[in-house]
């Protein structure tokens, strides 16, 4: 089973920046989709951004176009999220998800916290 290691959560005022990070078990490149889901108190899981990895196709919510970018380093299977101008509605749980195999198997990471206060 492919396992996820989130890091790079915390604290940060409005208009900053953070970077997460997600290290894979397995080689980016054998899964099929890469991304970034977050989960706000009271509110549904959302996706953030995915990477396609088979041709590097991106997809962001609309929400964080413009300012966060996803992006991988396949030499040490990790999976990056850059955040900037941060906005207090963006602190919620942040998640690493991959899918992978012919029926798509879901694995998720443990989640890290991401607040912004205003």
């Amino acid at each position: 089973q492919v396992q996820l290691v989130e890091s790079g959560g915390g604290l940060v005022q409005a208009g900053g920046s953070l970077r997460l990070s997600c290290a894979m078990s397995a080689r980016i490149s054998s899964l099929n989709v890469v991304g970034w889901y977050r989960q706000a108190p009271g509110k549904q899981r959302e996706l953030v951004a995915s990477i396609i990895t088979d041709g590097g196709s991106t997809k962001y919510a609309d929400s964080v176009k413009g300012r966060f970018t996803i992006s991988r380093d396949n030499a040490k299977n990790t999976l990056y999220l850059q955040m900037d101008s941060l906005k207090p509605e963006d602190t919620a749980v942040y998640y690493c998800n991959a899918k992978y195999g012919a029926w798509s198997t879901n694995r998720w990471g443990q989640g890290t916290q991401v607040t912004v206060s205003s």
